[in-house]
């Protein structure tokens, strides 16, 4: 059994990690499904609809390294983004960063999707994916739960009508 002082800790920093990525597990909840579903439509197109088969037809180790392909093209939009923020043009540089995020989070959902079932042939993933889901679904209905997010929604939903009736006028 650890001493008290190292559970502390470990809760300590389990709970800092967990409140830093609440906010990129809100913007990937919100992102993930649409955002695939966008890239999704690009299927129609012949060239894509053969990229799509080959990412389903990947072995499992394939299926990972397929996610490194997003990341790469990225680096350079995110490189851009801090030339952009050092010749200080924080909003180009911003505006640059948020749109490669949202390119990234489409195309690695739609690799997601397509390779899921390859991927939980490997074992560890098998294993880990599971508990990662759970743990997060968990954290977004704590979070759902909680005051402020309700306090927000209820603003926004406000806010939806208010603007619903102005534009009906």
């Amino acid at each position: 059994m650890p001493h008290p002082l190292v559970r502390a800790l470990r809760a300590l920093l389990r709970g800092a990690a967990t409140a830093l990525l609440v906010p990129l597990l809100l913007f990937e909840e919100w992102g993930w499904v649409p955002l695939a579903a966008l890239v999704a439509r690009l299927a129609r197109l012949p060239l894509w609809a053969r990229l799509e088969n080959l990412l389903r037809a990947l072995p499992p180790w394939g299926a990972l390294l397929a996610f490194l392909v997003p990341v790469l093209l990225l680096l350079p939009v995110k490189v851009l983004a801090l030339f952009l923020f050092g010749r200080g043009h924080a909003i180009s540089g911003a505006a640059v960063l948020l749109l490669a995020k949202l390119a990234g989070t489409a195309v690695v959902a739609r690799i997601f999707q397509l390779v899921e079932g390859s991927l939980m042939r490997l074992g560890w993933f098998a294993r880990w994916y599971p508990r990662w889901k759970a743990w997060k679904d968990l954290v977004l209905t704590r979070v759902r739960q909680s005051r402020p997010w309700r306090i927000v929604r209820a603003v926004h939903r406000r806010v939806l009508r208010g603007w619903h009736r102005l534009r009906a006028e």
